[in-house]
């Protein structure tokens, strides 16, 4: 009789803890779903990032805005009709064969393909392969648009001003503005061409060499470029990291360069 007795608490212990293991994968998959929600739910800032590969922040935008995608590592929240969305915009077409007529330039153009640069002004470009001497400008040719690296014969001309970079672009000042980073986990930035200044940081002439920086975002070197393509476009970012550490796949590290020949050359 004590023997029955005495077995049954080791019964209910043996099914106590049994059941208490049979219940984690179902807490795991409530807790896992949880924090997805949570931060699928999260809404990005106006013009913060919204996507792009291998982004995990927030993929909605506020009421409003809608996600615009900019390239495969990039979308973007932007003012536009609808309600807060994660859905992602398609890019304009980029145009990239026809030459640029910036009035910046003495005369229309020159033998080598480029408009011949202003007084006062510099041509941009990159100088490690494989794109070696590819030059600044906008996605869409002398307009506000995403900044991009590309050929010679459409080479943008530029100054920097108060530490702000402008591209004449056919007579209309176009500045840089460098996109916040959502998150303290974002390693690059894009930049954009608007009609207003940049209000988030400074850019600089060292040497030749262009540098980027701003008292609210860390970088580790403040002359570290990327270059990303998509398709055959070059989209260029702010490296937040270390020159050729951590470099995003696809992404080639880069410094950008000022050159002040009379025209681009390849």
């Amino acid at each position: 009789m004590l023997g029955v007795v005495s077995l049954r608490p080791h019964i209910k212990l043996r099914a106590s803890v049994g059941a208490r293991e049979a219940m984690k994968p179902a807490f795991l998959s409530v807790f896992s779903l949880t924090v997805v929600c949570g931060v699928a739910g999260q809404t990005a800032p106006q013009y913060g990032q919204c996507g792009g590969t291998g982004w995990t922040g927030a993929t909605t935008c506020p009421s409003g805005w809608s996600c615009t995608y900019s390239n495969d590592w990039y979308s973007q929240c932007l003012p536009g009709s609808g309600t807060a969305t994660g859905t992602t915009t398609a890019p304009s077409t980029v145009s990239s064969s026809s030459p640029s007529t910036s009035s910046a330039s003495s005369t229309s153009s020159a033998p080598g393909g480029s408009s011949t640069l202003a007084p006062g002004y510099s041509f941009i470009r990159t100088v490690e392969n494989p794109y070696f001497h590819d030059y600044l400008q906008s996605q869409v040719l002398n307009t506000a648009s995403t900044a991009v690296v590309g050929s010679y014969t459409n080479a943008a001309q530029f100054q920097i001003v108060n530490g702000q970079l402008i591209q004449n672009a056919g007579g209309t000042n176009l500045y840089a503005n460098v996109l916040p980073p959502a998150n303290s986990n974002v390693t690059y930035i894009g930049m954009t061409w608007k009609t207003t200044p940049d209000t988030l940081g400074t850019f600089v002439f060292s040497g030749d060499s262009l540098e980027w920086s701003s008292p609210s975002v860390s970088r580790q070197q403040t002359n570290a470029w990327l270059v990303c393509p998509s398709g055959s476009t070059l989209f260029i970012y702010l490296n937040l990291g270390a020159y050729d550490y951590m470099t995003p796949t696809g992404c080639t590290d880069e410094t950008l360069n000022a050159y002040t020949g009379a025209t681009a050359v390849p």
